[in-house]
């Protein structure tokens, strides 16, 4: 056995002498997304920054919800039906596994993906690394944000940023955030959410960013921020609750892959993936990207996301 050890650390030794060079280490396999992505890309050209954008958030984002623990949320069950049934979420900020360092670090580079690509003013890029940057301003901003966002803590909504807060923090807050959220989302998804009839999400309080239909025909809403899924009734509006068939649009693309879900009462429409046609999963990372020119068609009629 000692043999052996002298032979395995004469051969590190060796390895490591001065003028030797190491093996460079294999690539990280890419996720099931960002190979969609990239195929999206070579498919749609005229995609190819909001791609490049997605690739660079999606990748971060992985990274930092890497190193987040699953949260242990223990609560009542009559608890939980009682906050369904009142249309309150059922992750409070104190649920969250908040490391703030790790916080930070996805918080700055966010906002740093979005300057990158043109989707942040070089001004309020600056103003938004400040906030990170100054002492102890972020931790409380961050968590009366959330109150006031998902309504879980009776925070007043009016209230959301600091005074002067450029317009673009919700955004770059929503992106830091989800690794985190996403993790409580995860926790919470085997719960029952029978008594859940609202539109915004059942985890988090905030509003669908996109929907999936699944094979079944019923449909999915997926929140913008914590990317938590939940049943809501395929042709009811989840901004207004509007069930007037006769006053919900909705248009495919030619492969019908894709559905937008308009409201002619609230003007605010929806995508969705259609599970029906497809022989993939929904990502919302990608389909998000994919469905950019219906966005497009969408705003021409005058509706708004």
């Amino acid at each position: 056995m000692a043999s052996a050890s002298f032979l395995y650390n004469r051969r590190v030794a060796e390895h490591h002498r001065p003028g030797t060079e190491r093996p460079p280490r294999p690539p990280r396999a890419e996720t099931r997304e960002i190979v969609e992505l990239r195929q999206l890309k070579a498919e749609q050209p005229e995609l190819a920054s909001a791609v490049d954008m997605q690739i660079a958030l999606v990748d971060m984002q992985r990274r930092v919800q890497s190193r987040v623990p699953l949260p242990w949320i223990q609560a009542d069950p009559e608890w939980l039906r009682s906050q369904q049934i009142a249309g309150l979420p059922l992750v409070r900020f104190g649920d969250i596994p908040l490391e703030w360092t790790d916080f930070r670090l996805a918080f700055r580079q966010t906002a740093d993906i979005l300057r990158r690509f043109d989707a942040l003013e070089a001004t309020e890029h600056e103003t938004i690394l400040a906030l990170a940057r100054g002492g102890n301003t972020l931790e409380p901003l961050v968590t009366k944000w959330y109150g006031a966002t998902s309504g879980a803590d009776g925070a007043d909504p009016l209230k959301r940023a600091p005074e002067g807060a450029p317009p673009s923090l919700d955004q770059v807050l929503v992106l830091a955030l989800r690794p985190f959220l996403a993790r409580c989302a995860e926790a919470l998804m085997q719960r029952d959410l029978s008594a859940w009839t609202h539109g915004h999400c059942p985890f988090c309080g905030w509003e669908p960013d996109f929907a999936v239909i699944m094979p079944s025909a019923d449909r999915r809403l997926i929140c913008g921020r914590c990317i938590g899924q939940w049943a809501f009734g395929s042709l009811t509006c989840p901004f207004c609750a509007n069930a007037d068939r006769a006053l919900i649009t909705s248009f495919a693309t030619r492969d019908a892959r894709y559905r937008v879900y308009a409201c002619d009462v609230c003007r605010r429409y929806l995508k969705a993936y259609d599970g029906r046609h497809a022989n993939r999963p929904v990502m919302v990372a990608v389909d998000s990207i994919a469905t950019l020119p219906l966005d497009a068609a969408a705003m021409q009629r005058g509706y708004v996301g």
